[in-house]
């Protein structure tokens, strides 16, 4: 059995620079992480790894430097790392990167499961996993709470609903999104790392996947795009009112209304 953990390199803080003409965020210089949501992904990985013995890949989208957080999967139980780098990959959206990455698993081969992190820390969509599923035309389910039972033939889940929980029972193959509240993450094993170095990790281009529709990669295959990136203004005004409270009262309404939040009744 083999279980695949979709894992991104993510910002390691939120103090970023803006191309102040282009208005993209500039990544070169900033210090990089495994995105948290991932680290539960591994660990829900483990766990049914350890029920199933099933095998863990840890698969990437990005640059080189991915390389990094492939390794830090293994560290974490991965077996197996595979990374999508190529720069017909870039300036994907989520629709464009969720093929990708679909179509990388199709390159791994013989995937009974995939697992995701809800989400990523600096794009917050949770919308990749739903639509590799979909791509891969396989059933899928999304805010994952707790994982039940795990056997060869699929998962029982408890998944949140909103306004109710719901117990479901996936048979392979099949997706799931995990929520962070799962598991409490592990911290990478020192051992691991050094058993690891030696693990197969693979780097394939867009031309080394099978089967890859080119206008459904990258920028072309992204019906949407970024206009703009910005840091938003924290700028603060106060102003200081006096007087007896009648007075005060009297001036709070004419800012209020002189602002259009509020409108005097006739």
């Amino acid at each position: 059995m083999n279980i695949v953990v979709c894992v991104k390199q993510v910002p390691a803080t939120q103090k970023v620079d803006i191309d102040p003409k282009t208005g993209v965020l500039l990544r070169n210089g900033i210090e990089s992480k495994l995105n948290p949501f991932d680290l539960v992904a591994l660990e829900a990985a483990k766990w049914i790894a350890d029920k199933t013995d099933a095998k863990i890949h840890a698969l990437s989208m990005g640059p080189n430097s991915a390389i990094e957080v492939l390794r830090e999967s293994f560290a974490l139980g991965a077996k197996e790392g595979w990374l999508l780098s190529d720069r017909k990959f870039a300036g994907a959206d989520v629709l464009a990167t969720s093929y990708a990455l679909a179509c990388g698993i199709r390159q791994i081969g013989d995937v009974d499961l995939i697992i995701c992190g809800k989400q990523t820390t600096d794009g917050d969509t949770a919308q990749v996993g739903p639509e590799i599923a979909e791509v891969l035309g396989i059933p899928h389910i999304s805010w994952a709470l707790e994982l039940i039972e795990a056997d060869a033939k699929g998962l029982i889940i408890k998944q949140d609903l909103g306004s109710m929980d719901a117990l479901v029972r996936m048979e392979y193959p099949c997706l799931i999104s995990v929520e962070k509240a799962m598991f409490q993450p592990d911290l990478p094993s020192y051992r691991l790392y050094k058993e690891s170095k030696d693990y197969p990790l693979h780097i394939l281009s867009a031309d080394d996947l099978t089967d890859v529709d080119m206008t459904r990669i990258g920028l072309d295959g992204s019906p949407t795009q970024v206009e703009k990136i910005f840091i938003p203004s924290h700028d603060v005004k106060a102003t200081r009112l006096e007087g007896d409270p009648e007075k005060i009262s009297q001036d709070l309404f004419s800012i209020l209304k002189k602002n259009k939040l509020i409108k005097e009744v006739q």
